[in-house]
């Protein structure tokens, strides 16, 4: 069975997508209406901005998911099972139906743009933990109650990121490395993504979901929070609001596709990221793009 897999922030490039705009009426036709939906021309920045504009996070959210969701529409791909690595879930959700295209790109837009409010009204960071047990790296966390410093983003064995303040992590940090971990790297990123820190951004986003128009999809997405497929709209829209505050359960997403069946997964968006995942969480499988 093969499963649809869809980036998250990270995964950008200058110049994505411009491929597609220059091949594919549909793929320009989407572009162009994305430009009108955003108020600004996003793909002059995505085709032909710098390094750094495309990292603003304004730009780079729905950079990411107009470059995953036109893909799988030129592609025509037709989803057995899907997931998304955090952005990458509203991707997914296009891509099996839950969302419109439209829908789906004007919370992104939303997400982003409440999330780097988030990081400016309470500073944060992430770092990468690798060569421990996440429960090692769980139960470290959870001991330091003076700071605020979770699990954030569980990527694959023996790599796990974690969110919170500033202190929160270098204190972690110094335990994690003390307890064995091969390194502990704080990550380039704006804010505690994933960690209770994005609360504000949460509150927004909550209001954005529970507006917004969701069709019962065509196949499960298996969702960020429990690592469990969803079809029912409901529990996909709560789902899709803890997420922002909830860890990224990827590691356990693709074990439980696994087990439900997944041989294939085709990751469908830029770069290579999410193979690079599978192939440490489930050998055996095969990983590939999208191919068009």
């Amino acid at each position: 069975m093969k499963a649809y897999i869809f980036p998250g922030q990270g995964a950008q490039f200058v110049g994505m997508g411009k491929d597609l705009f220059e091949k594919y009426p549909l793929a320009q036709e989407l572009f162009l209406k994305a430009n009108s939906i955003l108020g600004f021309d996003i793909t002059k920045t995505m085709f032909e901005g710098t390094d750094e504009e495309l990292k603003q996070t304004k730009v780079t959210q729905p950079a990411i998911f107009l470059h995953s969701v036109i893909l799988a529409k030129v592609a025509n791909i037709q989803p057995q099972m899907v997931a998304g690595h955090s952005l990458g879930e509203f991707s997914a959700l296009v891509a099996n139906g839950a969302l419109s295209f439209e829908d789906g790109l004007k919370l992104v837009s939303k997400r982003a743009l409440a999330m780097q409010v988030a990081c400016e009204y309470a500073a944060g960071g992430m770092a990468a933990i690798l060569g421990l047990a996440d429960d090692v790296v769980v139960d470290i966390c959870k001991n330091i109650t003076s700071e605020i410093v979770v699990a954030a983003n569980f990527n694959c064995p023996g790599q796990l990121v974690i969110s919170g303040s500033a202190k929160g992590i270098e204190m972690a940090c110094e335990q994690l490395k003390a307890s064995g971990a091969k390194r502990a790297l704080p990550l380039p990123v704006g804010g505690a993504f994933h960690s209770p820190l994005m609360e504000p951004a949460r509150v927004q986003l909550e209001e954005a979901i529970k507006n917004t128009h969701f069709s019962t999809p065509v196949c499960a997405v298996y969702q960020n929070v429990n690592a469990m497929p969803s079809s029912d709209v409901e529990v996909i829209k709560e789902n899709l609001i803890a997420q922002l505050t909830g860890s990224v359960m990827w590691t356990q997403s693709v074990q439980k596709m696994v087990a439900n069946g997944a041989t294939e997964f085709i990751e469908c968006g830029p770069g290579k990221v999410l193979q690079g995942l599978v192939g440490k969480i489930a050998q055996g499988t095969t990983t590939s793009g999208v191919v068009i």
